[in-house]
């Protein structure tokens, strides 16, 4: 029999099952409802399987600190209202715990917990919720003292931006000031020396480009480049950056006046840096030949 694209969006709506899955469900049982949903929950991990194609580009980033060692974890759902779910919520505390014991994202997937691989956990989830995930990335930082900060949190620890700190010297409240700070500003690196030379490179090209359409002779333009990389070093740098809490100091003029260093930083948003493809229903019915 004929299915129809209003019956796969019931099926759909009701299981969280993927649009091809939803149509060959319902193919394989002559377009009962009740029996194609019985054919979604026996497929479990094969299930899950078929969902890796699709975007993953919401979820969270978890943060936990322990003793001079901070960790971040990005993990990624098809949707902002997975992110709320609270076993969604307490696999990312999990797993960013886990995540305390590694070094890297792959040693993290292959972490053991409750005698369960985190990855095969990740993908138990998407069998349960009906949306792909992915276990996307870590970091690691580690000082005299890490300080955590999540924006935007869903819970305890977690949310859309992490931010851990190091430092030594100053307090905790301070350090959740910077935190805070790098959540807002996003600076691509500590000071001028961390900053990758190739960056460094273009924006001085440019600039130099830019003076030179003025006309003006190359010794002029030599003392106008120094000015304009060092705006830009203030721009992008983060002990160069106005301190958002007092703008008439730098951060590092302002951890000088508290007595603290910042050694180090990790900043992680979720979905940075995925490409997102928007398509409504009806594009999708269309595009399956429903």
């Amino acid at each position: 029999m004929a299915i129809t694209a209003a019956q796969v969006k019931e099926l759909r709506d009701s299981t969280g099952a993927g649009m091809m899955d939803a149509k060959k469900a319902l193919t394989e049982t002559n377009g009962d409802m009740d029996a194609a949903v019985d054919w979604l929950r026996t497929k479990g991990l094969a299930k899950a399987a078929k969902k890796s194609g699709r975007t993953a580009a919401e979820g969270l980033v978890g943060v936990v600190v322990e003793g001079g060692r901070g960790v971040a974890v990005e993990v990624n759902s098809e949707t902002d209202f997975v992110a709320k779910n609270a076993d969604f919520q307490n696999t990312v505390a999990t797993i960013t715990k886990a995540a305390l014991g590694v070094d890297d994202i792959e040693a993290l997937k292959a972490a053991d917990v409750d005698g369960k691989a985190v990855g095969d956990m990740v993908t138990g989830m998407i069998a349960t919720i009906g949306e792909n995930m992915s276990l996307r990335r870590m970091t690691t930082l580690s000082g005299e003292s890490v300080v955590s900060y999540v924006h935007n949190a869903a819970a305890p620890g977690m949310g859309k931006i992490g931010v851990l700190v190091a430092m030594t010297g100053g307090d905790e409240a301070f350090g959740k000031q910077v935190a805070m700070h790098i959540a807002a500003v996003n600076p691509a690196a500590l000071g001028e020396d961390d900053l990758d030379a190739a960056v460094v490179a273009k924006e001085k090209k440019i600039q130099m480009d830019i003076a030179r359409e003025s006309g003006k002779p190359e010794q002029v333009i030599e003392k106008m480049i120094i000015g304009r990389m060092k705006k830009f070093m203030a721009e992008v740098t983060l002990l160069n950056q106005s301190f958002v809490v007092n703008p008439d100091l730098t951060v590092g003029a302002a951890a000088k006046e508290v007595g603290a260093e910042i050694t180090g930083f990790v900043r992680l948003e979720v979905g940075e840096g995925i490409e997102v493809e928007k398509e409504d229903f009806a594009a999708e019915v269309a595009k399956m030949g429903a």
